[in-house]
C-alpha cells in the first residue's frame, strides 16, 4: 500500500469501510456502552500516518459521542460531571506539555488488568469518588492512546447507573475530553484541514449508527445490557493485556 499523507491519498474502497466502521463502531458503543471507539482506532491506526491517527481519531469520537449525548442529554446526572471536567483539562495540558515517548505496552496492560478486575469483583468504592482522578488520568493517556474509553467505562459502571443513565454519562464524559484534546492538538499545530472531509462523512454514518444502536439500547432489558457491557469490557481487556505483552519489554 502507498503511504498515506492526507484524505486526498486513501483509496475510495477505504474511505468507504472507514465510513461503514464509523456505522457499526457508534452503533457498538451506544447498544452496548463501550468498545466502539477501540475498534475504529484499531482499524484506522492500519491506514493513518501515526501523526494524524490520534488528532482525527480524536475529532471523530468527538462528533459521534457529542451526537450520541444530544439524543440521550436528559438523561445525564450533571452531579458527577463537573469534577471530571476539572481533571479532564488538567490531563490534556499535561499530555499536550509531554515531549518524552511513552511505552504504550505497559500503560494497555496495567487498564486491562484493572478492567479485569474490575468486573471479577465490585468495582472499588473509592473509583466513584475520584472523579478528578478519573478525568485527569484518562485525558492524559488520550493524548498519546487515543482511545480511553474502557477505563472511563468502568468510573461509569462504578456509580451504579441505569443504562440509559450510563450510556449518557459515558457519551458526556467522552465528548468532554476529545474535545478539549482537540482544542489541545490545535494549539500544537496539528492542521484538521486536509482531513476534513473524511472528518464529516464518518460523523455523518457514526450519527446514523448512534439512532440504530439508540433503538436497540431501549429494547434492551437491565441484566441483557449488563451482561453484554461486561462480556465486551472483558474482550477489550483481553486485548489490551495481549498487545501489551506483545510489544512491549515483556514481548513474547
Amino acid at each position: 500500500m502507498p503511504e498515506i499523507l492526507t484524505f486526498n491519498d486513501i483509496q475510495p474502497l477505504l474511505v468507504f469501510g472507514l465510513v461503514s466502521l464509523s456505522f457499526v463502531s457508534s452503533f457498538i458503543t451506544v447498544s452496548l456502552g463501550v468498545g466502539g471507539g477501540l475498534l475504529l482506532l484499531a482499524f484506522m491506526a492500519n491506514i493513518f500516518p501515526a501523526s494524524a491517527l490520534i488528532p482525527v481519531h480524536g475529532v471523530i469520537q468527538l462528533g459521534s459521542n457529542s451526537l450520541r449525548l444530544s439524543l440521550m442529554v436528559k438523561y445525564v446526572q450533571w452531579q458527577h460531571f463537573w469534577l471530571f471536567l476539572v481533571g479532564t483539562a488538567i490531563g490534556v495540558t499535561l499530555g499536550g506539555s509531554v515531549v518524552v515517548t511513552l511505552d504504550p505496552s505497559i500503560i494497555q496492560m496495567c487498564i486491562g488488568l484493572f478492567v479485569v478486575y474490575s468486573l471479577i469483583k465490585t468495582p472499588p468504592r473509592w473509583l466513584s469518588k475520584l472523579p478528578i482522578l478519573t478525568g485527569m488520568f484518562s485525558s492524559f493517556l488520550t493524548m498519546f492512546f487515543g482511545a480511553t474509553g474502557v477505563f472511563v467505562a468502568n468510573y461509569v459502571k462504578s456509580l451504579q447507573l441505569p443504562r440509559k443513565q450510563y450510556v449518557a454519562m459515558h457519551a458526556l464524559f467522552m465528548a468532554t475530553q476529545h474535545f478539549l484534546k482537540a482544542v489541545v492538538f490545535g494549539f500544537l499545530g496539528f492542521n484538521f484541514q486536509p482531513w476534513i472531509i473524511l472528518i464529516i462523512l464518518m460523523m455523518l454514518s457514526g450519527f446514523l449508527g448512534t439512532l440504530v444502536g439508540r433503538f436497540v439500547l431501549f429494547k434492551m432489558n437491565e441484566n441483557l445490557f449488563t451482561n453484554l457491557l461486561n462480556i465486551v469490557l472483558f474482550l477489550l481487556a483481553v486485548r489490551l493485556i495481549w498487545f501489551g505483552l506483545k510489544g512491549g519489554v515483556f514481548s513474547i
